[in-house]
């Protein structure tokens, strides 16, 4: 709820329901997650949003506003997690076979591999996918390790960071989508971004409430003038923006 960019961005409006709403009804229609936590804070601005998961029957683990690493940290700790999907709040779009296709992969290769993702911070793992449909896997022995491990502000912040300046430390595999979409911003941190969210939801929602990447595309394609509405926004900018204040 405290974004710098959008403030209150995961109860706006789309179609009806909150940006946090449909984004947990999407990881919901994933098969390979056995269960859902929201991790939040104790901050007085988060409090209209811990109103209404509870409302919504929603799990929440309440932990540091700034550390979010410990936050996810203590969360999988304390649901007794053995495996850790990290889906952002703000992703309206977040697929949910591009999730299981995640863990499965995990599944397939671990113990080999304890780390899985399409998309990195320091472009190590290629970014293929529309900025949105970002998805990371890893084992809570990997989270623990990272928790354990990075100190910097901007590791804290944004979770994984370390695991890629550090390569030697981790098992890492990254999947790809079959062409790159790695120019479509489907993510929400400006005004444009909502608006561009909602044209989408306009036009889909009301037909097939859960509508995927392919659904997304052929809207793009009939009308590409809707990726223009948000685009040129640099991708990863808060963690580039971290970074720099360190």
């Amino acid at each position: 709820m405290g974004s710098g960019r959008l403030p209150g961005k995961v109860l706006m409006d789309i179609c009806g329901k909150p940006l946090i709403w449909h984004v947990l009804q999407r990881v919901r229609a994933a098969r390979t997650p056995d269960a859902i936590i929201v991790a939040t804070t104790d901050s007085p601005v988060d409090m209209p949003l811990r109103k209404f998961l509870e409302e919504e029957g929603v799990t929440i683990f309440i932990g540091s506003e700034s550390d979010v690493l410990d936050r996810f940290y203590q969360a999988a700790k304390a649901h007794c997690a053995d495996v850790v999907i990290r889906i952002t709040p703000d992703d309206p779009f977040k697929d949910p076979e591009v999730i299981d296709r995640a863990v499965r992969l995990l599944q397939t290769v671990a113990p080999a591999v304890e780390y899985v993702a399409n998309c990195s911070y320091d472009g190590s793992i290629p970014a293929t996918y529309p900025e949105g449909l970002d998805v990371e896997v890893m084992t809570f022995a990997c989270l623990g390790k990272l928790w354990q491990r990075a100190n910097r502000a901007s590791e804290r912040e944004h979770v994984t960071p370390y695991l890629f300046s550090h390569p030697s430390e981790f098992r890492v595999l990254g999947f790809r989508y079959q062409e790159d979409l790695s120019h479509l911003r489907w993510t929400i941190d400006y005004e444009q971004d909502m608006t561009m969210a909602r044209e989408i939801y306009r036009r889909l929602y009301p037909v097939k409430p859960l509508f995927l990447t392919n659904d997304i595309l052929k809207v793009l394609r009939q009308e590409p003038e809707l990726a223009h509405i948000n685009v040129g926004i640099e991708r990863y900018e808060g963690y580039k923006k971290s970074v720099r204040a360190e």
